[in-house]
């Protein structure tokens, strides 16, 4: 597997914004709403590939730990001289800006229909598990089809069904990237067993910056309200929730203008608030 450069756009002096994947997918699913905040001027954009997926760093064993993916990251910031950005993370990627957030590497929190939502025994969990294992066979096939896969009977509508609301919500280039994503994400059974060994998120009463929690209306993967009680229950009573209406579990291939709006709005506000606190002393 090549490791490819992430996405890195906008001007130096811009507020910092990490962009997290969801599992099995890659940067790539960033790609529209990194050029869009970057075209604005204010935004310097970074979204990397995470461990053990399509063109992300290999893991180093077969027990892996979400550490392993916040390890990456957190290295990933050093070394572009960030020591805190603007995380937002869809799905796995969410959970990892969690765990971020509670390394301080967090300016502020946007959890895209964010991964973890659920305790160490919880339905929730074993369900996400049964779903992903439940793909394995469509996942054999795409490997072994490729981009084919898409003109077999059905075969669109079941490819959209774990990420979109309707079926001709992302388009076709951006599907064949999601196959080619999927079937080379190399840490597949690794990242299954480490949700059924380890409990999700934790603390999150304790989350101190300013946090937005995006929810999709059309979720098949953590399904409205059940798939993300945990989160509306135990995070911060301040927190802001937001509902897209009509989109699935990876809104920014249906609607990248929606979320590269919402983003800005979140981030470009609490950047300003920022500005006006004067510096202590």
């Amino acid at each position: 597997m090549t490791t490819r450069d992430p996405i890195h756009l906008g001007d130096s002096g811009g507020e910092p914004i990490v962009m997290l994947h969801p599992f099995l997918c890659s940067q790539a699913v960033w790609q529209t709403v990194a050029e869009q905040l970057a075209d604005t001027g204010e935004y310097e954009v970074f979204a990397p590939t995470m461990v053990g997926h399509n063109g992300g760093p290999k893991a180093t064993s077969w027990v892996m730990s979400t550490s392993d993916l916040v390890d990456d990251v957190e290295r990933r910031m050093d070394e572009l001289g960030w020591e805190t950005a603007h995380v937002v993370g869809n799905s796995l990627g969410g959970w990892v800006a969690f765990e971020l957030e509670r390394r301080g590497r967090a300016r502020s929190l946007t959890a895209i229909a964010p991964a973890g939502g659920w305790s160490q025994h919880s339905l929730t969990k074993y369900e996400t598990v049964l779903k992903f294992l439940a793909g394995g066979p469509v996942l054999a096939a795409a490997r072994l089809l490729g981009p084919r896969i898409l003109g077999l009977p059905f075969a669109r509508r079941i490819a959209t069904l774990a990420v979109s609301g309707p079926a001709d919500g992302p388009s076709h280039p951006d599907l064949v990237k999601l196959i080619d994503d999927a079937t080379h994400c190399t840490a597949y059974f690794q990242l299954l067993v480490k949700t059924l060994r380890l409990p999700g998120l934790l603390e999150l009463a304790n989350v101190a910056v300013p946090t937005q929690l995006v929810l999709c209306e059309k979720d098949r993967v953590f399904p409205t309200p059940r798939g993300n009680r945990y989160l509306i229950d135990n995070l911060p009573r301040d927190t802001r929730v937001v509902r897209l209406d009509g989109l699935g579990h990876i809104p920014m291939l249906e609607a990248p203008g929606r979320v590269t709006e919402l983003i800005a709005d979140f981030v470009g506000t609490h950047a300003e608030r920022e500005r006006r606190i004067p510096p202590a002393g």
